[in-house]
């Protein structure tokens, strides 16, 4: 028997509710954020009937999220194959307890460019709620055009990451919020942040930072490769991952109130 438990301030499904398999959430898309992350973000940083956009959407877990709780989204990726199967995990009925409760509201997707996003007008968009790949670590194809999973280079991810933050802050109405998880990597046995290099890239947009969450790594498939060569060469394991919170400054905002919070 499924039934629905209430966790915090929102329902949930409660059967495997720790791997994130209700509605139509799996779990086996390489890389995919947790639902969990999503929907924490989406409650607390937006309001029913407001719109989510997620512009690396991989498998549609914002865009599910964003239904389930009462959100209109917009999925964008680059990828045919992402798109299609995010309309795909979309095609669900909502359980009649939460369709009692909840506004209408429309999910959208289309293929696209996080670092054009033309279709979208601007200050049009309540919460960006992104997961995007970090540089080449998984590779999502082999041959798309623009995909940044394919970036070897940090500098020039870094560089794209800062187009991908331009459009988020023309798209996101002024006081929104732009939540982006992002993890490091080793080269040569030394660390490599990207994550504070993308930290970097928003707050040169003039995102002013909220909050960096840290993410607890678990689980991961990979784990037994990484313990078997931090051994091997002697370093330590990444086991975390940063969820930055960004805000747009309102209109006519004093931005020098918030300063330190802003670029460096």
């Amino acid at each position: 028997m499924i039934r629905l438990v209430m966790i915090g301030v929102r329902w949930y499904w409660s059967r495997h509710i720790h791997r994130g398999l209700w509605a139509t959430h799996q779990g086996n898309y390489r890389g995919n954020w947790a639902p969990q992350i999503a929907r924490n973000l989406i409650v607390r940083y937006s309001k029913p009937s407001e719109t989510v956009l997620d512009q690396m959407c991989g498998s549609g877990t914002t865009l599910v999220e964003a239904r389930l709780t009462g959100r209109n989204a917009i999925g964008v990726d680059i990828r045919e194959e992402a798109v299609m199967l995010t309309r795909d995990r979309l095609n669900f009925t909502l359980p009649r307890t939460l369709d009692d409760s909840l506004p209408a509201t429309r999910q959208r997707t289309f293929i696209g460019d996080a670092r054009n996003l033309d279709r979208i007008p601007d200050g049009s968009i309540d919460l960006v709620a992104t997961h995007p790949p970090y540089a080449n670590i998984i590779p999502y194809s082999k041959d798309v055009p623009g995909d940044l999973s394919m970036v070897h280079s940090i500098e020039e991810f870094v560089g794209h990451m800062r187009a991908v933050a331009a459009e988020s802050l023309r798209v996101l109405r002024p006081d929104g919020f732009c939540a982006v998880l992002i993890g490091d990597t080793r080269r040569r046995r030394h660390y490599v942040p990207i994550a504070f290099r993308t930290l970097g890239a928003f707050l040169s947009a003039g995102f002013v930072l909220r909050e960096d969450i840290i993410k607890h790594q678990w689980q991961c498939k990979s784990t037994p490769y990484w313990v078997k060569k931090s051994l091997q060469w002697n370093f330590l394991m990444i086991m975390h991952e940063h969820l930055f919170v960004f805000r747009k400054p309102g209109k006519d905002e004093k931005t020098r109130d918030f300063k330190d919070s802003m670029a460096f």
